[in-house]
C-alpha cells in the first residue's frame, strides 16, 4: 500500500540529547501531548522547563492546563525561529533524513516498530560528537552518577534563563 502520513511526537532531553518519547498517530492533540508528558514525569522526574513550537497541540488550553497542575515553566519559540530550540531541531533532521526519507510506513504499526528501533539507535548505539562521543544513554548514565539520579536532575532549574538552562526538555 501507499505510505500513510502520521504524526510524530518527540520529546528529548537537552542537557544529554536523549530521546525520551518518539510517538507515532494519525494525530497528535493536546491532550495526547498531556498523557505523554504524564507518563515521563513518572519516568524522569519533572523537567526544570519544557521549550516547544507553537503547534495547536502545544498551545491547547489542555497543555496550558497540565505546565500550570505540574508547575512546570512551558516556553514557545517565536514562531518562524526554529533555531530557538536547536537541538530538536537537529534531531528532527536526523529522524527525516535517516528515517522518515527513507522507509515508506504502510501502516502505523508499522511506523510505530521503525522509529522505535530508529530511537534505540538513536539513544543507545550511536555516539554523538556533542556527549564526547558518548551514545544519550550513556551521557545519561553519567549525569546519574554526577547529580545523583535523573529526576532529580530533571527537577533542578540552573538558571532562570531557559536558552542556557542545561535541563530542559524539548518538543
Amino acid at each position: 500500500g501507499a505510505s500513510r502520513k502520521f504524526r510524530i511526537l518527540a520529546v528529548n532531553d537537552d542537557c544529554c540529547r536523549e530521546n525520551l518519547c518518539l510517538a507515532a498517530d494519525t494525530s497528535i492533540s493536546g491532550e495526547r501531548v498531556a498523557r505523554e508528558m504524564d507518563a515521563l514525569v513518572r519516568l524522569y522526574g519533572k523537567p526544570a522547563c519544557i521549550v516547544s513550537d507553537n503547534g495547536t497541540e502545544f498551545t491547547s488550553r489542555t497543555i496550558l492546563k497540565w505546565a500550570d497542575r505540574n508547575g512546570v515553566d512551558w516556553h514557545y519559540i517565536d514562531p518562524g525561529k526554529p533555531q530557538q530550540n536547536a537541538f530538536i531541531e537537529s534531531f528532527n533532521g536526523s529522524l527525516r533524513d535517516e528515517l522518515l526519507n527513507e522507509e515508506l510506513f504502510d501502516t502505523l504499526d508499522d511506523a510505530r516498530r521503525k522509529l522505535a528501533l530508529w530511537r534505540y539507535d538513536y539513544n543507545t548505539v550511536r555516539p554523538h560528537s556533542s556527549l564526547g562521543n558518548r551514545t544519550p544513554k550513556q551521557a545519561r548514565q553519567a549525569l546519574e552518577l554526577f547529580e545523583g539520579s535523573a529526576p532529580a536532575a530533571l527537577a533542578k532549574p540552573e538558571t532562570d534563563d531557559y536558552q542556557n538552562q542545561t535541563r530542559r526538555l524539548s518538543s
